[in-house]
């Protein structure tokens, strides 16, 4: 639940480019020679202007390292496969993490140079479109602490007994060099080497577990496209638990000692969370479920890593309903523009309304007309923040988490039950793994109800002030 901008007042922002101008790819090679040209060094997303990288898609991260919580230093080599979509003489990874010692193209070695998140790649021989390669990038030293538009933290975060990994929007590269953006997904598998002790929590289902001299090696592999924002690897003292849903999906929890009393009655409803949301969604969209709950103070918020949510304290029942919504809503469909972040945190909000009522509490009409709802005055600031474009600094403030979810129940309200419950698990469906837009949503909702619904729309998620009629 990024909710970090909650922590002060809902600035207002202005209407900024809602689809940032994708750059020009290289034209396609004739019959003749290859057309070399240099990728994209971004995918042109206004909110962070370096993330992603253009001609290749990444398929498979394989990421291995051995760190020591006591230096704080890590030994990493991640190796990437990706397929070129364009003849490539350069092409760009991000990367803030430690000091590289070696890359290679291939079976060859390659010159690069870093640039700020840049890490600018020189392939020889050079690479054909439609060609698979892969890039080896070791690297070692003390992955970096992200700080964030709204001045919270991610990336590597250390703790007493190890270390926090969240990832959203940009702390990826942090200790993961790749394509960091949610527009290329991929498959990953992760080797993690810490002192024997310690858990190293990741994504996915643990392959193996092995202690040799003192050091023990974890193998996580997420089988399932995974945006790099998503992907984690904490590591620290936990209590560790296996269980199922009743459908068969494993669940692994690692739980902080110190937490894991209070803890215990929000893990124990994670089947119940599953099951109960699979009902409303469609089949959970994973092999695996679980969470991770740790002492991570400095950081102050959840985040919805993909089959293992972490939470830097011991959560309520609602903010797990809420981060185990987004495996949906998401993860498994993920925006494909930071701008319309309230397809992720509206979606999820309004799950975890639909939550609190399955569970006995206030109703979704209740909660839409409360205080941090509906009812807020209509000279309140939060009304004057565009719902698709609230701007890099609140796109974790309450307006995509409040207004969006709003949006969908007044959407609820306009089309009925029927209607959007079979939207809802339509949208889960249709674009399972994939990527999406608000633009998408709305012609979903209008093909799935009969309805133009242009200025329902309008109103709900472009125009400021607070909404009256629709």
């Amino acid at each position: 639940m990024r909710s970090r901008s909650l922590r002060g007042a809902v600035v207002a922002a202005g209407l900024s480019v809602l689809v940032g101008a994708q750059p020009a790819l290289a034209a396609p090679a004739g019959h003749g020679e290859p057309r070399y040209s240099a990728g994209a060094p971004s995918v042109g997303d206004p909110y962070f202007p370096d993330e992603g990288n253009g001609g290749f898609d990444v398929l498979h991260y394989d990421v291995a390292f051995d760190y020591e919580p006591a230096t704080r230093h890590m030994v990493a080599t991640t190796t990437i496969t990706a397929l070129a979509t364009q003849d490539l003489d350069r092409f760009d990874l991000d990367f803030r993490g430690p000091e590289i010692s070696a890359l290679l193209v291939g079976k060859h070695p390659a010159s690069f140079r870093r640039d700020g998140q840049e890490l600018v790649v020189t392939p020889r021989p050079k690479l054909k479109s439609g060609e698979q390669f892969t890039v080896v990038v070791k690297y070692a030293g003390t992955p970096p602490v992200i700080t964030d538009p709204d001045e919270s933290i991610e990336g590597w975060v250390p703790t007493d007994d190890g270390v926090f990994v969240p990832g959203e929007p940009q702390g990826s590269p942090a200790w993961l060099p790749g394509s960091d953006h949610p527009t290329d997904k991929a498959t990953f598998t992760f080797h993690a080497t810490v002192p024997e002790g310690l858990t190293a929590v990741g994504n996915g289902q643990l392959l193996s577990q092995k202690t040799v001299g003192g050091r023990t090696t974890f193998v996580w592999d997420s089988t399932e496209p995974m945006a790099t924002y998503l992907a984690t690897v904490t590591i620290g003292k936990f209590q560790v638990a296996r269980s199922a849903t009743p459908s068969g999906i494993p669940i692994y929890t690692a739980v902080d000692p110190q937490l894991a009393s209070q803890s215990a009655a929000t893990v124990a409803r994670i089947p119940d969370i599953i099951e109960y949301f699979g009902s409303l969604f469609g089949p959970y969209p994973f092999a695996s479920a679980g969470a991770i709950i740790d002492r991570a103070p400095d950081v102050g918020y959840a985040l919805e890593s993909q089959t293992k949510p972490i939470f830097s304290s011991s959560p309520s029942l609602n903010t797990m309903a809420h981060e185990i919504a987004h495996q949906w809503y998401g993860d498994s469909v993920s925006l494909s523009r930071w701008s319309d972040i309230w397809l992720n945190e509206g979606f999820a909000t309004y799950a975890q309304w639909m939550w609190t009522e399955h569970n006995g509490g206030a109703t979704t009409q209740q909660t839409f007309n409360s205080a941090s709802n509906y009812g807020r005055a209509a000279t309140s600031a939060f009304w004057q923040t565009v719902t698709t474009d609230p701007g890099p600094v609140d796109m974790f403030g309450s307006v995509p988490y409040n207004r969006g979810a709003m949006t969908l129940h007044a959407l609820r309200g306009k089309i009925g039950d029927t209607a959007f419950f079979q939207l809802l698990k339509q949208w889960a469906t249709a674009h399972r793994y994939g990527n999406v837009s608000t633009a998408d949503f709305i012609g979903e909702a209008q093909s799935v109800s009969g309805m133009d619904l242009t200025n329902f729309f309008d109103v709900w998620l472009v125009q400021k002030g607070k909404p009256a009629t629709w």
